[in-house]
């Protein structure tokens, strides 16, 4: 999983270790490398933006999916246009390189998180390369509504939709690994209170 110690990843792979999954858990950092062998996964030290690095890590694992959580953004809702270049270049380089590294170990599966609203600009445009790129692949594209709880931006209250709790964002990853290739919308149902 690449992403394993963002908001997402973090719920994501004590779930899929409790489900029986083997994880190998993606991290530029080694301090959350020691999060992640306590949550049960192996660490893989490794930046999506080292091509190279990164396809001889994905290889050696050899895994039967790859889950793409990789998000850049900052820890502050006000500081999100600061990070819009950054947030771009994960949607696109990153997302490239994973598939490189997906077509290389001849992984079958590959999951990535999306949005379930519109950008405009560059970071619509990002979007949209992720989710073709996935596609073409044969992957599964999870279009998130915005996050709200624990270490999101929307810790207090929920956003106006479309939207999803990020706790129930995690399970229902889980149970995406079942999904056929296409879009996935992981969000709450109108009217839900959840």
């Amino acid at each position: 999983m690449a992403g394993a110690t963002g908001v997402i990843g973090s719920r994501l792979v004590p779930l899929l270790v409790r489900d029986g999954h083997t994880v190998a858990g993606m991290t530029r950092s080694e301090a959350k490398a020691r999060v992640l062998v306590e949550q049960g996964a192996t660490p893989v030290v490794v930046d999506v933006f080292e091509r190279d690095r990164l396809i001889e890590a994905v290889r050696s694992i050899e895994p039967e999916v790859i889950i793409h959580e990789l998000t850049d953004l900052p820890d502050e809702a006000s500081r999100i246009g600061e990070f819009a270049a950054r947030n771009a270049r994960i949607r696109r380089e990153g997302t490239a390189n994973l598939l490189a590294a997906a077509e290389q170990s001849d992984t079958a599966r590959f999951l990535a998180q999306s949005i379930a609203w519109q950008l405009d600009g560059d970071d619509g445009e990002a979007v949209a390369f992720l989710e073709e790129a996935v596609l073409d692949f044969g992957g599964t594209v999870l279009r998130y509504g915005q996050l709200y709880g624990s270490g999101t931006f929307h810790e207090a209250k929920p956003p106006p939709p479309p939207r999803i709790h990020v706790d129930e964002a995690a399970r229902r990853t889980l149970t995406a690994l079942e999904a056929g290739p296409g879009i996935l919308e992981i969000t709450e149902t109108i009217g839900s209170n959840a």
